[in-house]
This record gives C-alpha cells, structure tokens and sequence, in this order.
C-alpha cells in the first residue's frame, strides 16, 4: 500500500515553529511571571552578597595581575649587575679612548716632527693628505645642518609609521650633497667623515661606523658657506631634505664663522709603496690600493626615496 503523501510545507516545520514561537517557552513562562507579580523577588541580601563576591573577584584578579607584572628580585638583581657593567665598560671605553687619541697626537707630533725636519716639503704634503684623510683636528667657517625627528604627537598631519624619523639614508644624501658643494671636512653628531666611513642603520638606530647617533643629527661642513649653500640647493639633495618636511622632519641651516672638527685618530694603512718610485705604470694592483668600504663622499645619483 503506497506511503501518504507528504504536506507541502511540512518540510517547513522547525522554521513555522520558530516563527510562531520566537521565544523559548520557558523563557516566556518566566516572563509571564513576571508581568503577573508572581515571580519570587531577589532578597536584597542575596544582591549585597552578589556585590560584595563581585568587588573579591575583581581585587583578587588586579593583585594578581600587578603581582605578575612586578619584577622577581632575582630579575632586579640581574638587571642592577647588567647596569653597573655597563657603566664601567662605558667608562672603560671613553678612557681608552682617550689614552689612543693621546697616543696618536704624540705619534703625529713626532712624525711631524721628523719630517719636517728632513723634508719640509714632504711635511706639508703631508699635512695636506691628513686633513683630507680627516685624521687631524680642523677649524674654519661652515654650515651646520640640523635634522630633528618628527614628532606625531604635535598633530599637523604628521606620521607615526617610522617615516617621521631621520633615516641613515637621508644623511647619505645630505653628506653627499655637502662634498659635492665643496665641504672640505664634514662632521655627524662630532663623528668625522672620511673615505672610508659608513653612514648605516642597525635596527632604529643610525650609524656612523660604529658608533651610535641620537636625535637630532648634526652635520658641520667646513667650507665657503655661501657657496655650500647656494650648490646645496641646486642639488637633489637640497630637493630631498626640503621633501622631509613632509614627514615633519625639521631641517635648520645656519652659517657659521667657526666651526671645530675633531679627527678620527690614526689611521689604519691601507697601501704604501717608496717616495720617489715610478709604480705608476704598473697600475692600481701594483700599488696596493684598496678602495674604501662604504664610502659615503661622492655626487649622489639622483634624489633618494624614502
């Protein structure tokens, strides 16, 4: 005997059910209830009781949490050791430091000394090559460039993306650009630039070499300051530290009547060959000559992005 056919809509069935009854019928016996008056009301005793568990758990959770953000002191402990290393390292280096620069300026006098006794005109030659090697201290009139950070707190539309702050890049193009003006020694936050001297970054940090520079950076060239200025701003790197406004990086230009550069101390030799001996022939490998790691002096290529 054949199977009765089905209702149309009696696949319908849940979805008409949810549809007449939108609430659950325990829920609307609940709130029939209520609406009656017949609901037992809540004491006020069970809700102080509620209230004062509420307050518990919330001062419990808090303590507990301050109590796993605050350092051990076993963690303290080797945080003062760590401190108190690096101060006497840092204080180590800098007297190190001193004591080689000592020696390097009692080297130098000496080799002055000497040479300008034997060949005054090797001695000046000498003197001449020093400088341009950037080993000796200078002092002369100049520009002095100041790079400040943006700061995004200000408002004014600017970034908070890692653009607003200087990049080793923009020192790239800017001491570029200062050797192509004319600079005759350039200086970064008392760093002095010679050939072979990198301009990178390590992280957020800006190098010079090794050493570390903090916000703001300054950059002292020594040179005719009108001049440096006046090819400075027909250079693309005068485009690209006008573009920096942008970002909100502030760029201040001053002239000075005095500037002092300190030198690198003595230099590392690189090449040598005998005063007098014609190896020119031979060509660069007969001399020994080495080119410069990064070097950063030069006519930049073109207007560097960021």
């Amino acid at each position: 005997m054949p199977a009765p056919p089905r209702a149309a809509d009696e696949s319908m069935t849940l979805i008409n059910e949810v549809y007449r009854r939108p609430l659950d019928p325990e829920y609307q016996e609940v709130a029939d209830r209520r609406a009656a008056g017949t609901l037992p009301r809540r004491s006020g005793r069970a809700g102080a009781v509620l209230l004062v568990l509420a307050v518990l758990l919330g001062a419990f959770a808090t303590s507990a949490a301050v109590a796993l953000r605050r350092p051990t002191p076993a963690v303290l402990e080797a945080r003062a050791l760590l401190e108190a290393e690096i101060r006497e390292k840092s204080a180590l280096a800098e007297e190190l430091g001193r004591v080689n620069a000592e020696a390097a300026a009692q080297i130098a006098r000496l080799q002055g000394e000497a040479a300008s006794t034997d060949d005054p005109e090797l001695f000046a030659q000498l003197q001449r090559d020093a400088v341009a090697a950037g080993v000796v201290p200078v002092t002369g009139p100049g520009l002095r460039i100041v790079l400040t950070d943006g700061d995004p707190s200000s408002g004014g539309g600017v970034p908070a993306d890692g653009s607003e702050l200087v990049q080793d890049n923009d020192l790239q193009v800017l001491v570029n650009g200062l050797w192509a003006a004319g600079a005759e020694a350039i200086a970064v936050n008392d760093q002095r630039l010679t050939s072979t001297t990198a301009i990178r970054s390590a992280g957020a940090a800006v190098l010079v070499d090794s050493t570390a520079l903090s916000n703001p950076y300054t950059v002292e060239a020594i040179g005719d300051a009108a001049t440096m200025q006046t090819r400075l701003a027909r250079l693309s790197a005068g485009q690209h530290m006008a573009h920096l406004a942008q970002f909100g990086i502030e760029v201040h230009v001053s002239a000075q009547r005095e500037l002092r550069l300190s030198g690198r101390g003595q230099p590392t030799l690189r090449s040598a060959r005998v005063v007098g001996e014609d190896l020119q022939a031979a060509g660069p490998a007969a001399l020994g000559t080495s080119s410069p790691d990064v070097a950063v002096s030069g006519r930049p290529d073109g207007e560097e992005t960021r």
